[in-house]
C-alpha cells in the first residue's frame, strides 16, 4: 500500500469514527478480542493488554494529533508477534479508526500480523524477529539525550523468552553500565523462557545496574507505580508476571 492510499483510507475512516470513544479497559479488551491477527498466539493479548493500556492511558506523553513530536515518549513493541492488544489501545486512543481492527492482515489493511512502523500510525518500530526492540530502545534513549530531550522516556515491551536472544544480553549490560535513566523495559513474563535466570528475571537486570520491580501483569496500580518510579541514575525494568 502506498503512503497516498494509506492517507486516503485514514481520512475516509476518520469521518466514520468518533476517535477517543473507547476509553475504558473493558472497551479496549473487547476491541482486542474482536481482532484475529493473533491466531498463532491467541493468549498474548490477554497478558500484554493491561501493561500497554496503563502506559497509554496514564503514563506516556504521546498525542495522536502530534505523532511526530520530537519530545514525545516512545513505546516499542518488541514482542510484535501478538499485536492485537497494541492495535486495540492505539485505536482507542485515536491513532487510527476502530474500524481498521476488523480487517487486520487483509491485503488492503495497514495493520499486519506484525506492526509495520511505515504503515501503522503510532508504531515506533517494525516488529518481526525477536530480540531487536531493546537494542533499538537503547539507541533511541541515547539519541533523545543527545538531541536535548533527556526527559523523553523510552518504554520497550519484551517477552521473557525473548531475553534468550544474545542481542538483549548486550543491551541490558550496556544500558546499565552507562546509566540510561530514560530507558524502561517491561518484560511480559508467562514462564516460557528456555533458559531462565538464577534468582529470577529481575535479578538479571539488577546485577547489570538496573532498578527493578516484579508485579502482577494485571494489577494496574502496581504497573503504574513501577512505570512511574524514580530511577534518576539507571534504567528500570518492570517484570509483569502472568500465570494462567
Amino acid at each position: 500500500m502506498c503512503p497516498c492510499s494509506l492517507q486516503a483510507l485514514l481520512q475516509v475512516d476518520l469521518k466514520l469514527h468518533d476517535l477517543g470513544v473507547n476509553d475504558t479497559i473493558e472497551q479496549v479488551r473487547a476491541l482486542a478480542q474482536r481482532t484475529v491477527t493473533d491466531v498463532r498466539y491467541p493468549i498474548v493479548k490477554t497478558y500484554t493488554l493491561d501493561a500497554i493500556w496503563v502506559l497509554y492511558d496514564r503514563v506516556l506523553r504521546v498525542d495522536p494529533k502530534r505523532p511526530d513530536d520530537p519530545a514525545r515518549d516512545r513505546f516499542l513493541l518488541s514482542k510484535g508477534h501478538g499485536p492485537s492488544a497494541f492495535y486495540a489501545v492505539l485505536a482507542a486512543k485515536g491513532f487510527f479508526p476502530v474500524a481498521w481492527l476488523d480487517r487486520i492482515a487483509t491485503l488492503e489493511s495497514p495493520l499486519g500480523s506484525h506492526p509495520d512502523a511505515t504503515l501503522v500510525p503510532g508504531a515506533e518500530m517494525s516488529a518481526g524477529s525477536l530480540g531487536h526492540g531493546l537494542p533499538l530502545g537503547v539507541g533511541i534513549a541515547h539519541g533523545l539525550r543527545a538531541d536535548g530531550f533527556p526527559d523523553s522516556r523510552v518504554f520497550v515491551l519484551v517477552g521473557d523468552a525473548e531475553l534468550d536472544e544474545g542481542s538483549n544480553h548486550e543491551a541490558i549490560a550496556y544500558a546499565g553500565a552507562v546509566g540510561l535513566a530514560n530507558l524502561n523495559v517491561i518484560v511480559a513474563d508467562n514462564g516460557s523462557a528456555t533458559h531462565g535466570w538464577n534468582g529470577g528475571i529481575a535479578s538479571r537486570f539488577e546485577v547489570n545496574g538496573w532498578s527493578a520491580a516484579h508485579v502482577d501483569a494485571h494489577d494496574h496500580e502496581a504497573l503504574y507505580r513501577s512505570f512511574t518510579t524514580s530511577h534518576p541514575d539507571r534504567p528500570h525494568v518492570t517484570v509483569a508476571a502472568h500465570r494462567p
